[in-house]
């Protein structure tokens, strides 16, 4: 069974690649003051969440070696001989 070539429906998507606009996009506005203090006040927040995390967690990560080290019974009983 041989299939038909048949054109492709949606041919202007293929051709929207190639599109090019001669309408340019209205610049930014400027920033307020408001959104660029609540800015800051995001990143801080977000650093001092790392850094209190990593505060708090240290103390699981660190080796206690002032722990005293626990010994089998086995291994105590052939220390003695």
């Amino acid at each position: 069974m041989s299939r038909r070539r048949e054109p492709v429906p949606f041919a202007f998507v293929a051709e929207a690649d190639t599109f090019r606009s001669n309408v340019a996009p209205p610049p930014p506005e400027p920033s307020s003051a408001g959104q660029i203090a609540g800015r800051w006040l995001l990143a801080l927040t977000i650093v001092a969440a790392l850094v209190g995390s990593l505060v708090i967690g240290m103390p699981a990560l660190s080796l206690d070696h002032t722990a005293p080290s626990q010994q089998s019974q086995a291994s105590q009983t052939s220390e003695g001989r």
